[in-house]
């Protein structure tokens, strides 16, 4: 489970950056379907993040994937009512280490791919739609499919994902918690300073069981 959210979350939201197709231009199915087939193949291919290179996964997560998340509303959802009570200056710094902690994250999980093949649902939405779920199942090698679904949002340009479930179990809920019991025991500043001591311990988090 632990490297799902990281590596296919940020692989299947680069939103063109390998695709012929601007990302702007491509349905939100498409936009999954192919530039996960476009950067799969790219990892199968680079030895060094399978052999565990963190900076290059880095690097690749920085440059292809942050701009196709919409991490302020991830924010939001992660932190639920105590958003409200944050102030702007607490919001911006939430929404800056909330992505660079999940930028670890995803950048851990990248070098742990295993070969893990993807099947896509099929996927109906009406042009009216501004908010969809795109819903794959991942299959392992002698191992059962693990459901994945996307959240997307449809913005200008293009569409963002905002939250994405493995197993039924969501990305912004799993932290929901434990951001919850941060604030409890500290406060708004309580949780900004919890998220700054893993960013700088270089920790990454993996999804629940």
């Amino acid at each position: 489970m632990k490297w799902l959210f990281g590596m296919l979350a940020g692989l299947v939201v680069a939103a063109g950056a390998w695709a012929d197709t601007p990302a702007e231009g491509l349905a939100p199915d498409a936009l999954i379907k192919n530039v996960t087939e476009e950067v799969l193949e790219i990892v199968r291919k680079d030895k060094d993040i399978q052999s565990g290179n963190t900076k290059k996964a880095i690097d690749l997560v920085e440059a292809k994937v942050l701009p196709h998340f919409n991490f302020t509303r991830m924010t939001q959802l992660a932190m639920a009512r105590d958003w409200r009570q944050s102030t702007p200056a607490q919001q911006k710094t939430l929404v800056d280490e909330f992505r660079t902690l999940l930028v670890r994250t995803y950048s851990k999980a990248l070098t742990e791919y295993k070969n893990q093949t993807i099947e896509y649902k099929p996927f109906k939405m009406q042009p009216t739609d501004t908010d969809v779920k795109v819903r794959t199942d991942i299959k392992q090698p002698g191992g059962k499919p693990i459901q994945l679904d996307y959240y997307l949002e449809k913005q200008n340009p293009g569409w963002k994902v905002y939250d994405i479930e493995v197993g039924g179990i969501s990305l912004v809920t799993n932290y929901r918690e434990s951001f919850a019991q941060e604030v409890r025991n500290g406060g708004i500043d309580g949780l900004i300073k919890s998220l700054q001591s893993k960013n700088k311990s270089g920790e990454a988090t993996s999804v629940k069981k």
